[in-house]
C-alpha cells in the first residue's frame, strides 16, 4: 500500500481496522482513515470501491462488523444518525437530502429546532438564525422559501447551512459539485476555505481530479472494499492516484470508434418551449454521436425532456425516419424509438427499491407478458441478456438497484432501455458521478451503440467528454443554440465562448 509522509498535526478523526460485510459481499476489510483539523481529504475509489459504505458508518447509519472510531482520541460507538450529529459529525450529499416541501430555516434545522420557554418551536429565532448562517456562507437565500423553489446549487448551499447549524466539526461532501456550474463550483470552494479556516475537518469526496487537486491536502484511495493509498497530495501525481483506483493504468478515457455516419433519423424544427427553450433545429444521423454542451440552466436537459414526451413544446416540428411524428408522452417517444436515460438516475431513472431484473424489463412488458401475465422466464432471460453486454456488477439479478454502485446503477437505466430496441437514445451526463474506470467503459459502450448503427444525444458539462466522443457537437446558452460545431478542430475554448457569450472568454 502506497503511503506518503504525513503532517505532525493530530487527526481528530481516526478510523482503524473498519470491515463491513453484507450477504455475499464484503464492502469494507480492515480499512483506515484520518482526518485533521483545517485540512481536507480526499477520499478517491472507483464506485463500489467502499467509500459510501464508510460514510454511512461514519454517519451512523450502518455499523462497522469490526475495528473502531476516535474523535480526539475518545473511542465512540455510533449506534444512529443522531449519535453522528451528536458527535459532530454531517454529510453533505450529491443529491441533497433535505425535504423539497419545507422551507429553507425547516431543512437547516429540522430535527434540532430551537424552542422557547415553554417547549415549542421558536419560529422567530428560527428563521433569525438561519439567516445568519446562510448570510455567514454568502448565501442570499429567503429562509421562509420552500427548497422545492430552489435551483439545484441553492439546495447545496442550504445543505452546508445545516451542516453549520449543528456546529459539526466533521463535515462530509459527497461530490458536492456534481450539478454545480463552474461559478457555483468556484463559490463552494471559497465556502469551503472558510470551513477550514474554522477549524473543521473536511472529507471530499469527488471524481473530479482536477478538484481534488485544487482544494485537498490530503488523500486516501480505497479499492475493492481495501484501502490502498494514503498520504500528503504533493507527493503523489495524477498517475500514481489512477493506478491505485483501478489497479491498472487507464490509458483511453475517451475509446471512441470509427463509426459509419448514416442516414438522418431525427431531425427537429423550430422546437420552442414557452420558458425553457427556443427555436432549437438539428438533424441526427445513424451512428452518430451529437454532443450537447452548455453551462447549468442552458436548457439542455428540458430540451431533451420534451423529445422524450415529458413535457411538450409549444411549437416545433419533430421528423423520425422521414415521417412527421408527434410525442405527447414517453410512452409515445418508447413507441416511437426515442428514449431518454436522465441525468438523476437515482430519482428519475430508475425504482432503487425494485431489483435489477424489474427495473430492467419494465419498459419492455409487451414483450415479458402474454395475456397481461408477466412470464418470469422472460422477464430474467431480458435482464441477463443486457446485464451481461452492460457487464453489470451484482451479486444477483433480484439484488435490488439501490444497493448498486452508482456506474453499475447507471448501466440498469441504460439497459432498460436498450431492451426496447430503440433507433435514438439520449444520454443525459451519463458519466454524472461516477469513476473513471467506469467512464471509461460507459464511453466505450456508447461508441459500440453508435457503431451498430444507433444515433445518440450526448448531454454533457464535461469539455473532455464533448471532445473526446462527440461527432458533432451543438451549444446551448439560455435556451437557445449558440453554436453548431465539427468534431475536428473543435478547442475548449470555442466551447467555452459559445457558451458564456463572451467572445473573449477563454482566449
Amino acid at each position: 500500500m502506497l503511503t506518503t509522509e504525513n503532517t505532525t498535526d493530530a487527526p481528530i478523526l481516526q478510523m482503524a481496522g473498519i470491515s463491513k460485510s453484507f450477504p455475499g459481499v464484503k464492502a469494507l476489510s480492515d480499512v483506515s482513515l484520518e482526518l485533521r483539523a483545517g485540512h481536507v481529504t480526499a477520499l478517491i475509489g472507483e464506485n463500489g470501491a467502499g467509500k459510501s459504505t464508510l460514510v454511512k458508518i461514519l454517519t451512523g447509519i450502518y455499523q462497522p462488523d469490526e475495528g473502531s472510531i476516535r474523535v480526539d482520541g475518545k473511542e465512540l460507538a455510533l449506534p444512529t444518525a443522531d449519535a453522528a450529529q451528536d458527535a459532530g459529525i454531517t454529510a453533505i450529499h450529491q443529491e441533497t437530502v433535505l425535504f423539497d416541501e419545507l422551507t429553507v430555516a425547516e431543512n437547516i434545522y429540522i430535527g434540532h429546532q430551537p424552542r422557547n420557554r415553554f417547549g415549542l418551536i421558536d419560529w422567530p429565532a428560527m428563521h433569525a438564525r438561519a439567516a445568519a448562517i446562510l448570510h455567514g456562507i454568502d448565501a442570499p437565500i429567503d429562509t421562509r422559501v420552500r427548497l422545492k423553489d430552489l435551483s439545484i446549487a441553492q439546495r447545496h448551499l442550504v445543505a452546508i447551512a445545516r451542516a453549520l447549524s449543528i456546529d459539526a466539526r466533521i463535515v462530509i461532501m459527497d461530490e458536492p459539485t456534481a450539478a454545480l456550474s463552474y461559478k457555483e463550483v468556484e463559490e463552494l470552494f471559497l465556502i469551503i476555505e472558510r470551513l477550514k479556516t474554522a477549524g473543521k475537518a473536511i472529507l471530499f469526496i469527488s471524481h473530479k481530479f482536477e478538484e481534488v487537486w485544487q482544494i485537498c491536502e490530503y488523500f486516501a484511495v480505497f479499492r475493492d472494499g481495501r484501502q490502498v493509498g494514503a498520504g500528503r497530495l504533493d507527493q503523489v501525481s495524477h498517475n500514481d492516484l489512477v493506478k491505485l483506483m483501478v489497479g491498472r493504468d487507464v490509458t483511453q478515457a475517451f475509446p471512441k470508434l470509427p463509426a459509419q455516419i448514416g442516414e438522418v433519423v431525427l431531425k427537429v424544427d423550430g422546437y420552442c418551449h414557452p420558458t425553457e427553450f427556443d427555436s432549437v433545429s438539428f438533424e441526427l444521423r445513424r451512428g452518430e454521436i451529437l454532443g450537447l454542451y452548455g453551462l447549468v440552466g442552458a436548457g439542455r436537459s428540458e430540451f431533451c425532456q420534451a423529445l422524450f414526451g415529458i413535457s411538450r413544446p409549444s411549437a416545433g416540428q419533430l421528423t423520425l425516419d422521414g415521417r412527421p411524428t408527434a410525442i405527447a408522452s414517453p410512452s409515445d417517444a418508447i413507441d416511437a424509438g426515442i428514449v431518454y436515460v436522465p441525468e438523476e438516475r437515482g430519482r428519475h431513472g430508475a425504482i432503487t427499491a425494485m431489483p435489477i431484473v424489474t427495473n430492467m424489463s419494465l419498459p419492455s412488458l409487451k414483450v415479458t407478458s402474454k395475456r397481461n401475465f408477466l412470464r418470469m422466464a422472460e422477464e430474467f432471460a431480458l435482464a441477463r441478456k443486457y446485464a451481461e453486454r452492460l457487464d453489470l456488477r451484482a451479486a444477483s439479478l433480484s439484488q435490488p438497484v439501490g444497493t448498486l454502485s452508482g456506474g453499475n446503477q447507471q448501466k440498469v437505466v441504460i439497459g432498460k432501455w436498450l431492451a426496447t430496441l430503440p433507433k435514438v437514445i439520449i444520454l443525459d451526463e451519463p458519466t454524472k458521478g461516477i469513476d473513471i474506470g467506469s467512464k471509461a467503459a460507459v464511453h466505450a459502450f456508447m461508441s459500440e451503440l453508435a457503431v451498430e448503427g444507433l444515433a445518440v444525444i450526448m448531454v454533457s458539462s464535461e469539455i473532455p467528454e464533448i471532445l473526446g466522443m462527440s461527432d458533432r457537437v451543438i451549444v446551448m446558452r439560455e435556451g437557445r443554440m449558440a453554436g453548431a460545431f465539427e468534431r475536428e478542430g473543435l478547442t475548449p475554448e470555442a466551447l467555452v465562448r459559445a457558451a458564456t457569450g463572451n467572445r473573449e472568454a477563454a482566449a
